[in-house]
């Protein structure tokens, strides 16, 4: 386990470097609120792209996890709506439910790239990779259709649509694996390009994680954060490790699925929440309190992941 924690404390000192930045005269404010838009329209886009462009599809262990990942995300996702009725008893606001869903089901792709490569070298990178690129459409699809079936006023289907396939994530995913599998040359500069991009995401995605997040939610957690906390870094890891070993995943794949349900929520769905009447307050304060858990339930999550298969 000390081997996990050295390999992700790199991840974790980007984000606490972010934290610190922000709360420095060092960098204009207005900085940070553009690096988030570059970072949901520009950067992480170009690495879903470069992903899937070059992802090899004959290669069946990444596949087998990848389809495995979107089981286990369905599978939360269905039990995070079995909730509602409950919650909605209780007196939470539709707004609320949306970033508990969101928080519960996001996954923060930057981090989990970032201790994959550190944890399981370039096959750890491309598995990984694969389950982002494979997940991405559903857990967009999911969030944007939650948001706009509890916080809009007209729910229409049409406009649903239009907002998931409008995604720049979608769209870039999407378009990667179009090029795959159709085998359309890029021009070298071009995708020399989309590269550069791609490799400042990881870097610069884990300094604005940091950046967003909110210290003093950390303190005082309301009920409702600790059910998202509780539920993204326990309930969602133990689910996917269930699914991964009824579905035959054994060691280091079984510890990469793990790490991909057990890193904290994605703080692009802040920015979701934000543009589609979400509860950005809450989902900051959720966010916040799961990557300072992290830290330590990831490699708990990875550990438990080798342990239960002998790997």
């Amino acid at each position: 386990m000390l081997v996990i924690f050295e390999s992700i404390l790199p991840v974790f000192l980007l984000v606490l470097l972010g934290i610190g930045l922000k709360r420095t005269s060092l960098i204009n404010g207005s900085f940070w609120d553009g690096m988030e838009q570059c970072s949901y329209y520009v950067l992480f886009p170009a690495l879903l792209f470069q992903t899937m462009a070059r992802a090899d599809f004959s290669d069946t262990i990444a596949v087998t996890v990848s389809m495995i990942a979107i089981i286990s995300f369905l599978a939360m996702s269905l039990l995070v709506l079995a909730c509602w009725p409950m919650l909605k008893r209780i007196g939470m606001p539709p707004p609320t439910y949306t970033s508990l869903y969101q928080t519960a089901t996001r996954w923060n792709g930057f981090m989990a790239l970032a201790i994959a490569s550190r944890t399981g070298g370039d096959h750890g990178l491309m598995v990984v990779g694969m389950v982002m690129a494979a997940v991405v459409v559903p857990v967009n699809a999911g969030s944007i259709a939650v948001l706009a079936w509890f916080t809009a006023g007209n729910r229409s289907y049409r406009a649903l649509a239009i907002r998931i396939v409008s995604n720049p994530m979608i769209i870039s995913t999407l378009a990667g694996i179009a090029i795959n599998l159709a085998h359309v040359p890029i021009y070298q500069p071009i995708f020399d390009t989309i590269g550069m991009l791609a490799a400042a995401s990881l870097s610069l995605g884990l300094i604005t994680v940091g950046a967003g997040l909110r210290i003093a939610d950390a303190l005082k957690p309301s009920s409702g954060v600790i059910a998202a906390v509780v539920l993204k870094l326990a309930v969602f890891p133990l689910l996917a490790i269930g699914v991964g070993m009824g579905l035959g995943l054994t060691g280091t794949n079984l510890a990469l699925l793990a790490l991909s349900a057990a890193v904290p929520t994605a703080m692009n769905g802040y920015v979701l929440a934000k543009q589609m009447g979400g509860d950005a307050e809450f989902y900051a304060a959720a966010a916040t309190v799961q990557t300072a858990l992290a830290f330590f339930t990831i490699p708990v999550a990875m550990s438990f992941a080798r342990y239960v298969t002998g790997g």
